[in-house]
């Protein structure tokens, strides 16, 4: 059996950005997408996971580098920092994880400009290597990681745009022939976004609302085991939205809304074909699809069933003190990835801490009861705190 698949597999199983159950195994119709380096799609902020998975219009934080960097011209604070840790897949193993850091900083002196960084690594912990007959060869630790850096500019005083260009590696651990010899996959990809906010006056209370999209991870593919195993990078278009109204005061509710749609076609099953030779010629040239061709002919493939929606709602009381809740909702014929999740935040002038907890609703699911943690700093407060302009 070759190694380097098999670790492909081991990593594509890792990330759980599938939920099996028997009723979709047995349903004709369950085919997900799937692609390489699915963990560029993994939610690494408490905040937007908490919401169900969901931030494309949401207010700016220092996360948006992730769900739109269009929103860092928007941002109220000069600067900012976040450090965000996920623990992956641990009821079923204890050493896979997220990490992630993100920053951003304003420039010019109009407050119109920004630009944003973030560094994405995904451990898959240890990985025994062994041969055909179950002897040891040796342990790798397979590894996904990711940097990018991002623009964002107002073009009116209501919308601003964004793009963010990223390299990616994707290293499994060890080539066919020699589990000496490292075997990895390196792509390009870049996001294009955009963020619309107005404040419209409802009675006598002003309130935001918010339009935001997404166009992220558009790139080349990966190639693993020398590239015999061509992968599309996870591409995806969310598009959302979000209205914040008071309470009373310094109380305030958002209701936020993003829908989201892989841009990438689905592999060919077996059996959707009469023989094993139209199975294999439909599947070769499923490889030999350039990234771009995939992503329009992933409009026309089952288009209603493969897009996924969040909706979540945020309280906040003076801007200090976060409860959120929501839901995430995918097609049992896509993934069958449905779960609640929830979390609060508490912030001071310099420092936020936010956390989050997943309850999924389908049966048996790796995701259920995933922690994350996201810890901020911010740049204007932390000038307050030491007194200076």
């Amino acid at each position: 059996m070759k190694l380097t698949k098999c670790i492909v597999a081991i990593a594509m199983m890792a990330t759980a950005l599938t939920v099996w159950s028997q009723d979709d195994i047995k349903n004709t119709e369950f085919n997900p997408v799937t692609t390489g380096v699915t963990s560029l799609a993994i939610t690494p902020d408490a905040r937007g996971a908490s919401m169900g998975d969901l931030g494309v219009a949401t207010e700016p934080d220092v996360n948006s580098q992730f769900w739109n960097p269009s929103k860092y011209a928007f941002a109220y604070s000069q600067a900012g920092v976040s450090l965000s840790y996920t623990p992956w897949l641990r009821k079923i193993v204890n050493d896979i994880y997220l990490a992630n850091l993100s920053g951003y900083y304003k420039i010019g002196g109009n407050d119109n400009q920004a630009v944003s960084a973030s560094l994405r690594y995904f451990s898959l912990g240890e990985v025994m290597m062994t041969d055909g007959e179950g002897a040891s060869l040796a342990t790798i630790n397979p590894f996904e990681l990711s940097v990018d850096l991002g623009y964002s500019r107002k073009l009116s005083e209501k919308f601003s745009m964004g793009v963010a260009l990223r390299y990616i590696l994707s290293d499994l651990g060890a080539n066919t022939m020699n589990v000496n010899e490292s075997s990895s996959a390196s792509a390009f990809a870049a996001d294009l976004s955009g963020y619309y906010t107005t404040f419209p006056v409802i009675g006598r209370n002003e309130c935001q609302w918010s339009l935001g999209f997404n166009v992220s991870n558009i790139g080349s593919k990966v190639s693993y085991n020398g590239g015999n195993d061509p992968a599309y990078l996870p591409a995806n278009l969310r598009l959302g939205t979000a209205f914040t109204f008071p309470l009373a005061d310094f109380n305030n509710l958002t209701i936020s809304l993003d829908a989201n749609k892989m841009l990438v076609p689905a592999k060919p099953r077996l059996e959707d074909f009469e023989d094993n030779l139209a199975y294999e010629d439909a599947l070769q040239e499923w490889k030999d699809k350039s990234s771009i061709s995939g992503i329009f002919d992933s409009f026309s493939d089952n288009f209603a069933k493969r897009i996924t929606y969040s909706i979540g709602a945020e309280y906040a009381y003076n801007q200090q003190f976060f409860v959120r809740g929501g839901y995430y909702y995918e097609s049992k014929y896509a993934g069958n990835r449905q779960y609640f999740g929830m979390g609060a935040g508490f912030s001071l002038n310099v420092i936020r801490i936010d956390a989050s907890y997943m309850i999924a609703t389908a049966q048996n699911s790796p995701l259920d009861q995933t922690l994350r943690f996201t810890l901020s700093f911010d740049m204007d407060g932390l000038k307050g705190l030491l007194g200076r302009d």
